[in-house]
């Protein structure tokens, strides 16, 4: 069983006196600044000049600096730009102002675990990864709750790797709802996997083969639209809060009797083959490889397959359809 830390076993005045880097003012970089703040951290944000996201830092009270100067300034160095891009800001602006006994920190592991980022051994390296989006860690903060994280320490420099780390979990609230301990491997490992076999590249083709089936058949779009994609939200939302049995008890006896005998025909033993085909190519490094190169490439098949998916007919009827869905707009 893994090992879950909560607020008694941190102590934030292990922050006392240092200065947190935030490094991308993104979703997940505004949530974290601020509750860090809120926490009674000193902090300084580093953001692109002339960007939304500067602006909404400005906006936040924050007056945000150059990634270098923000390095230069800070104890712990949060990176919280997309992982494409992390590599460059690191190697350009935060590796010429390491000092030693600095921390770098993470709240994903893939530069570390794929050795985009090659940290001097003086330096302590953690991870404090939300296991949700950075607006929700702000909410939860600011209820007296938190989301629960995933916590990792990859290199202990200064003996204090471990503190600092959970110190730092507790200032975004983290602590509340429970830390639970990890590597950098097993959070960069599984989180792909996840993304690729079910929850971003496994569901949307399973919804778009649906789709097509029953287009192929003689059924009207919208119908189609409606039984294989909107009506997903309300399935994925009794398993979030019921989980998978809890799931098929408020659901019709019907849908659960398909549930249970037809399931199996959809994930046949060749899917679970192929998954475990897809966990080898992230665990031997070759989607990692296979991604860096697409990037320094410029994307080419990337783009591609962004446009071919836009194209698709279930795009347009699902526009159409949600034009239709005042709720959804008031939303936005």
């Amino acid at each position: 069983m893994a090992k879950i830390y909560y607020d008694k076993d941190a102590d934030l005045a292990v922050l006392t006196g240092k200065t947190i880097a935030i490094i991308g003012y993104g979703i997940q970089g505004r949530g974290q600044a601020l509750c860090l703040r809120d926490s009674g951290c000193s902090v300084v944000v580093s953001e692109m000049e002339g960007t939304l996201n500067y602006q909404k830092a400005k906006d936040d009270g924050f007056e945000p600096i150059a990634a270098d100067l923000a390095a230069r300034a800070g104890d712990i160095i949060q990176i919280l730009t997309q992982d494409h891009v992390q590599a460059k800001v690191y190697k350009d602006s935060i590796r010429p102002n390491l000092k030693k006994g600095k921390a770098l920190c993470f709240s994903h592991g893939f530069n570390i675990r794929f050795k985009q980022i090659k940290p001097p051994k003086s330096v302590d390296v953690f991870m404090v990864a939300p296991k949700g989006p950075g607006a929700l860690v702000r909410r939860m903060y600011e209820e007296g709750k938190g989301v629960p994280s995933l916590l990792a320490v990859f290199q202990d420099a200064t003996g204090q790797a471990k503190e600092l780390a959970l110190a730092y979990a507790k200032a975004i609230g983290a602590t509340r709802a429970g830390l639970i301990e990890t590597t950098f491997e097993e959070e960069t490992e599984t989180d792909l996997f996840g993304e690729q076999t079910v929850l971003c590249g496994g569901v949307s083709e399973l919804i778009k083969a649906g789709f097509d089936t029953l287009i192929n058949a003689g059924y009207q779009p919208e119908i189609a639209y409606f039984e294989v994609l909107h009506e997903l939200k309300l399935i994925t939302d009794l398993i979030q809060e019921y989980g998978i049995s809890g799931m098929r008890r408020r659901v019709s006896d019907t849908a659960c009797y398909g549930d249970l005998t037809r399931g199996p025909m959809i994930i046949t033993e060749k899917t679970r083959k192929t998954m475990e085909k897809i966990l080898k190519d992230i665990k031997s490094g070759k989607f990692g490889r296979e991604w860096i190169k697409e990037n320094e490439e410029g994307r080419p098949n990337f783009d591609k397959l962004i446009k071919e998916g836009d194209d698709h007919q279930i795009e347009k009827v699902g526009k159409d359809l949600r034009d239709m869905m005042p709720w959804m707009k008031a939303e936005k």
